[in-house]
């Protein structure tokens, strides 16, 4: 078999892969070096995409109810519910959720069938989570949504900035090629975030701001670059518009001193970093959560582009603003309409627009205004508005802010469709139907990344069971609604000329999302796409997609940061962690990711827990106003006294605990509809347990762990469940399977040991304790891959002396914290080359580097300390 290009499943880099089918359901991954956007490297979740194929959960079959049905009596169900809905209550009765995990031809008919032929604009997507204010504030100050920069402005940058961006983890192949460009060319990097995370471990500086300073941040840039001669002022004169009254603003209160005490930050380093711009003409300025998921965020993104149109530092090489998304396709569904806020094609819901589109369409019922975005959509069902569903490939009973509430919102609505690929998730709990749908690997479209390069993505698996693609199965409910012409589409290639056409369409220039040579293209040139980027080198020549042609300065001022609350005196800061990708739902699957970070942990300053009576991996209960859930504590220096973080990625299907989405307040930005993850107050308190332990079971199959801590992660051939609870921790012996059994007890520490072997193989074991300490958990993970064990199983380790290779660093080669820290010591290693030399550790995808340089810094320090 020939190897398939295709792109990665996970973040908005956008990398290109290579996939070498090895079976039915196998793959060998690589990155593809033709690429534009990695040339050939991944990250550790791209690396280990192949452990993912596989059809463990998969949805399999249509379903209604708890019953398995056809695929014509499934999609007649949806086309009647939907359309009775419609006739008694109105187009406005109805959404659609879907996702950045779709392909732009799945979203350009599900965008079609909403806004022209149902007539509401309530289609929204879960990139109003990750990327709406980047959005809101690129059509304020460009009259379009359009990123002014590519990831070649990363090597001909002299200083990149990251702000709310933990880049070394959320999107590791543009980390790495920032630090290529550093090395290469000596460029600067600053990072601007609360929390100081493996990213600053090699930053030239770290501004620690205060949560929701960033306006005022960019309003102090600018004052000194006014103050200091850096505003280009033949740039602003032929190519920016500034509001009556924007220097007044920017010159009164914004003074070096005043701006280090709002960002509470010294002033010492707030002028190190404001020079260090000034003296950096060729300046990129990456952006992302941290500054988009705030309900200020799209000022905070305005606040970044008023410096860099105010200073010329946009349309050059090595120097523009950059939203970095989030998702795969994030950026395929901004083209194509996909928030309820834009009607298709970067066109918005002005009349003209709207008859365009409605006549390029033949639309019978055109949307004529924005629909609800994503936390009123289901704000408007709870209140009993919005009478019919259908979810598309993500999870909100998860993911979306006050999660409690949408869950009685998809309780109480009357008619819930959810088309995915795992068969129970959160959120299909309460649908009526389900819909089976392609998954990566098995899907056939395009995505666009960041910078706005189109990639296509190609199937190299067949369809398992009845899947079937988003796309089909939408014109399929559209075609039994009544409207079979104008969803007529045979095959992803029909879809993506009609959209390329639309983009085309009566365009006289003022929009620059134009792909009218896309629109021609037979199907063997659509088979054969190579990566391409839209818009060239937009603002090269200064003009910009606004009435007259410039850019728009927007003045944007800092709100009071609100203070501690007295019965909520902490700040919650939610993420992302290295290894996992959104719900888990993929990245849970693989083995070797789920080693990074096996349980949700809330991150605390040591101050703080001391004060709270909290030590490392005790259980700590995270409350809000709106809920609340247990995490397990983790001491870091790196959080702000007074601020947490928690992980966004744990559900009910693999924990009793670490449900972030419960807790963040549903309030949103004004202008972009994304909500606030970032600040929500909150407290913290030690949740006490009478024992501990884990349960390592064989297979696939997971199950109900009766108490009341238990979290499950994938490992080779089964599962490892860490668990804690109170009284009798007998119960967790039905979850052990059938065979035979040896234990061992101790009473005075409390510590019970249980194995059960089958046919001479380890099938499960169970150890707990009250007051003693747990062996690690490696030898025994291993033993499910042995061909024969015994009653030795219960020492959980084998013969002579096996040293703890301590927690996983290195998914890539499995090596583990105490095997780095006894290397670079027995060694005298002293730099990251000669670690990856040792050990193999960093060499691969690189995704660990910058762990490896903090624990390479810390291991010295103590050396150093040692000897003196």
């Amino acid at each position: 078999m020939q190897p398939i290009r295709t792109t990665c499943a996970y973040c908005g880099v956008g990398c290109g892969i290579t996939a070498m089918p090895t079976g039915p359901r196998s793959v060998q991954i690589k990155g593809d070096e033709a690429h534009p956007a990695n040339g050939g490297r991944l990250c550790s979740k791209g690396t280990h995409l192949g452990e993912t194929v596989g059809l463990t959960g998969r949805l399999l079959h249509p379903m209604i109810g708890k019953r398995r049905a056809s695929w014509d009596k499934a999609l007649d169900l949806v086309a009647k519910r939907f359309r009775e809905t419609i006739d008694r209550h109105g187009p406005d009765s109805v959404a659609f959720y879907v996702s950045g995990q779709l392909l732009t031809e799945d979203y350009y008919v599900a965008n079609k069938l909403m806004k022209g032929f149902i007539g509401s604009a309530n289609i929204d997507t879960n990139s109003r989570l990750c990327m709406s204010s980047a959005v809101a504030g690129h059509n304020r100050a460009f009259g379009e949504d359009v990123v002014p920069a590519t990831y070649t402005d990363l090597e001909e940058a002299d200083l990149i900035v990251l702000v709310g961006s933990n880049t070394a983890w959320c999107h590791p192949i543009v980390y790495q090629r920032i630090q290529a460009a550093r090395a290469a060319r000596g460029a600067k990097l600053v990072v601007i975030d609360p929390r100081r995370t493996e990213t600053c471990e090699d930053a030239d500086l770290h501004l620690p701001v205060k949560p929701g300073t960033d306006v005022a941040l960019m309003n102090g840039l600018l004052a000194w670059c006014d103050q200091a001669g850096v505003i280009d002022p033949a740039f602003m004169a032929h190519h920016v518009n500034a509001p009556e009254g924007f220097w007044e603003h920017i010159r009164a209160g914004h003074d070096l001193w005043s701006t280090a005490k709002t960002c509470d930050l010294a002033p010492a380093l707030l002028q190190q970093f404001y020079e260090l711009f000034a003296a950096a003409p060729r300046t990129v300025t990456l952006f992302s959560q941290g500054i988009n998921q705030s309900i200020r965020g799209t000022d905070q993104v305005n606040a970044i582009i008023n410096v860099h149109l105010a200073t010329g530092r946009i349309g050059k090489p090595g120097a523009a603003p950059f939203s970095i998304t989030g998702q795969p396709n994030a950026m395929g569904g901004r083209e194509v309409g996909g928030l309820a806020s834009t009607l298709a094609a970067h066109m918005d819901f002005a009349p003209d627009n709207v008859e365009r589109v409605g006549r390029f369409w033949a639309a019978p019922r055109m949307a004529a205004k924005p629909g609800l975005k994503a936390v009123d959509l289901f704000r408007a069902m709870g209140e009993g508005r919005i009478k019919a569903l259908w979810v598309m490939a993500t999870n909100p009973a998860v993911s979306l802010p006050d999660a409690g509430r949408v869950r009685e919102a998809l309780e109480s609505c009357p008619f819930v469709v959810v088309s995915d690929v795992i068969a129970d998730t959160d959120t299909s709990a309460y649908a009526d139907v389900r819909l089976p749908a392609a998954g990566w690997g098995e899907k056939d479209g395009t995505v666009t990344n960041s910078d706005r390069t189109i990639s296509r993505q190609r199937p190299f698996l067949t369809l398992p069971g009845e899947a079937r693609p988003d796309w089909w199965i939408v014109k399929e409910v559209a075609r039994r609604m009544g409207w079979r012409n104008a969803f007529a589409y045979e095959r992803p290639a029909d879809i993506w000329r009609e959209h390329a056409r639309l983009t085309a369409y009566q365009n006289d220039g003022a929009r620059l999302l134009n792909l009218r040579s896309q629109a021609i293209i037979g199907n063997d040139a659509y088979e054969t796409m190579e990566p391409f980027r839209w818009g060239g080198a937009p603002f090269a020549d200064g003009r910009f997609p606004t009435p007259d042609g410039k850019a728009r300065l927007v003045m944007v001022k800092q709100m009071d940061v609100q203070a501690p609350l007295h019965d909520w005196p902490m700040t919650l800061n939610t993420g992302r962690y290295r290894d996992q990708w959104h719900t888990m739902t993929r990245t849970g699957l693989s083995p070797k990711l789920a080693r990074h970070r096996e349980e949700p942990l809330v991150e605390i300053h040591p101050h703080d827990a001391q004060a709270l009576g909290l030590e490392e991996g005790d259980l700590a209960r995270v409350s809000t106003p709106q809920g609340d859930s247990l995490f397990r504590a983790a001491l870091s220096e790196g959080q702000r006294p007074g601020e947490i973080f928690t992980p966004i990625h744990w559900t009910d299907q693999i924990s009793t605990g670490g449900r972030t989405g419960l807790l963040p307040r549903p309030l949103t930005d004004p202008h972009s509809g994304q909500p606030g993850f970032k600040s929500t107050p909150a407290r913290v308190e030690r949740q006490m347990t009478e024992w501990k332990g884990f349960l390592i079971l064989r297979g696939t199959e997971p199950v109900r762990v009766p108490c009341l801590w238990a979290t499950r992660v994938t490992v080779p051939d089964g599962a490892l469940y860490e668990v804690a609870g109170h009284g009798d921790p007998a119960r967790l012996d039905a979850c052990l399977p059938k065979g035979d059994r040896v234990e061992a007890i101790d009473v005075t520490r409390g510590t019970r040991r249980v194995a059960i072997i089958s046919d001479g193989q380890l099938a499960g074991v169970l150890f707990v304790t009250r007051s003693g300490i747990l062996p690690p958990r490696d030898w025994l993970i291993g033993q499910l891959q042995a061909q024969e064990v015994g009653a030795s199983v219960l020492a959980a380790r084998g013969p002579g002396n096996q040293p703890d290779k301590g927690a996983t660093i290195c998914v890539c080669f499995d090596i583990g914290l105490n095997q780095i820290v006894a290397a670079i010591r027995e060694q005298s290693l002293v730099d990251i080359p000669a670690i990856g030399k040792a050990l193999g550790a960093g060499t691969n995808c690189g995704s660990c580097r910058p762990a490896l340089a903090n624990i390479l810094a810390q291991t010295m320090r103590e050396t150093l300390h040692a000897a003196e």
